[in-house]
């Protein structure tokens, strides 16, 4: 028999994230600029260790944009592989976190941070990579029709971010 230190070490590891959905009254998205990273995304960020998904949600509202949101229901979770820069799988969790007018009360954490604006797909298409792009998509359609969606992204997804 396999000790379980022995067997759990084995097995495959992915990384659990999750991110808030959060929109304005004309149903633009939220969206954050790390200064960290070339791209935009949703306020959120890795899980910690010991904490649930929606907990790590609720988190980072508070440690990125200053504020006490609800986290709502499950819109999507998305699957994204193993990158060069990263060893290890992405599951990436999407909460609902309802509707801010204009903006009211984002505090940006400025050590991570460096803008917010609301926008739609359009012009979210500019400042996302074709994968995060599907999953505002994906998080929009899921709200509208109240429903959890799943995708999944395969290493073709990132053919310049693959090691040879």
């Amino acid at each position: 028999m396999i000790p379980a230190d022995e067997f759990y070490a084995g097995l495959y590891r992915v990384i659990p994230a999750s991110g808030a959905f959060i929109t304005d009254p004309a149903d633009r998205v939220l969206l954050v600029k790390p200064n960290y990273r070339d791209h935009w995304g949703w306020p959120g960020g890795h899980v910690d260790d010991g904490e649930a998904p929606e907990a790590g949600c609720a988190r980072e509202i508070r440690e990125e944009l200053g504020l006490e949101l609800p986290v709502g229901r499950l819109l999507t979770v998305h699957w994204v592989p193993e990158l060069s820069d990263r060893p290890y799988a992405l599951v990436h969790f999407m909460f609902d976190c309802g509707t801010l007018p204009d903006g009211d009360g984002i505090v940006l954490q400025e050590d991570e941070l460096d803008a917010y604006g609301f926008f739609t797909a359009e012009e979210a298409a500019g400042l996302l990579p074709p994968h995060l792009l599907d999953r505002f998509v994906a998080s929009q359609r899921a709200r509208r029709d109240s429903v959890c969606t799943y995708l999944s992204c395969g290493p073709e997804a990132f053919p310049a971010a693959q090691s040879s």
